[in-house]
């Protein structure tokens, strides 16, 4: 009964704090991205085969690599802008969730806690250049299209420099919202004038694979060799 009571207080103080509230909204977003993909998965294949790998880009820190996909596949700037913010908005709230929970040591998950202790390393970084700037530090350092950067580490960054949630949140994603935009529209530029976006397009997939290209090795030189397991 102690316990049961235990848990039931530890729900109700997770969601009276902006980390609470932060897990629970990605997880909301979760499932309608989910039930979106699933809706086009039935209907129109193609547009949920874009969307899922436009999320996985994402995942890998490609954003201008899933605004290049969404051009690549005839989207408009709306369309474009909209999904590729929900999904950094989505990714945001995991990410910080599982941040701050971790190091308050709410949540003791090993894989979890590494992965953290390495976004930790690379805000920590950052930090001390940020820290001057501010509000408007964490705002051009998510936008700027510079590796290490985004809204996943510049959040971190933001908490770590003690800002409070709105000004942390409120830079972070109109900085994530800026840089979508001026994404689209060079991307834009480009494919209509010149036809160079495939080539861009390649070479940025290729600069968010780079850091994986290891792992990749030796994942197809295992596949290759199954007596190593």
């Amino acid at each position: 009964m102690t316990l049961k009571i235990y848990k039931i207080y530890m729900k109700h103080t997770l969601l009276n704090t902006i980390e609470g509230r932060l897990l629970l909204s990605g997880i909301l977003l979760s499932l309608l991205l989910i039930a979106l993909i699933g809706f086009f998965g039935i209907t129109e294949s193609q547009t949920a085969k874009t969307l899922a790998l436009v999320f996985i880009a994402h995942t890998f820190g490609g954003r201008a690599a899933g605004i290049g996909l969404c051009i690549l596949n005839g989207y408009g700037a709306l369309p474009t802008i909209i999904y590729n913010f929900y999904i950094e908005v989505l990714i945001v709230c995991f990410t910080y969730a599982g941040f701050v929970l971790s190091t308050t040591n709410y949540l003791k998950i090993e894989w979890l806690n590494k992965l953290m202790d390495r976004l930790a390393e690379k805000a920590l970084e950052k930090k001390e250049k940020i820290k001057p700037f501010g509000w408007i530090g964490i705002f051009f350092f998510v936008m700027a299209p510079l590796p290490v950067t985004g809204p996943v580490v510049g959040s971190i960054i933001g908490y770590m420099l003690r800002l409070s949630p709105f000004r942390n949140f409120s830079a972070t994603f109109l900085g994530t919202l800026s840089a979508i935009i001026v994404w689209f529209y060079c991307f834009d530029f480009l494919e209509q004038r010149f036809h160079m976006i495939q080539y861009l397009f390649a070479a940025i997939v290729i600069i968010v694979l780079i850091p994986y290209f290891k792992k990749i090795k030796n994942f197809i030189a295992g596949r290759k060799d199954p007596g190593k397991n």
